[in-house]
């Protein structure tokens, strides 16, 4: 199993959006080949922070399964535009 981790900066004042926008984006990896869990923290000590983790299967089950999708194009759609900096993806085992 990978642990992705992911820090989410979201642009000041939009969290809510960003929490409704994820409610509907969760159904869409949630239904990915190799996914396995997922949990969406929200930082205590800084506002418009989140933590992202998601279990997988396989790197690749992330990588390629997830990320080269035509849902990855409508995850990207739903939640890419509330990031200031885009986030860094990182992978654990």
């Amino acid at each position: 199993m990978i642990l992705e981790v992911a820090i989410l900066h979201i642009k000041s004042g939009l969290s809510a959006d960003f929490e409704y926008s994820f409610k509907k984006a969760e159904t869409i990896i949630s239904s990915m080949e190799g996914y396995i869990s997922h949990e969406l923290k929200k930082c205590v000590e800084q506002e418009d922070k989140y933590i992202l983790l998601v279990n997988w299967r396989t790197i690749e089950d992330h990588e390629i399964g997830f990320r080269k999708s035509e849902e990855y194009k409508t995850w990207k759609s739903l939640l890419h535009h509330y990031y200031e900096p885009f986030p860094i993806v990182e992978h654990y085992s």
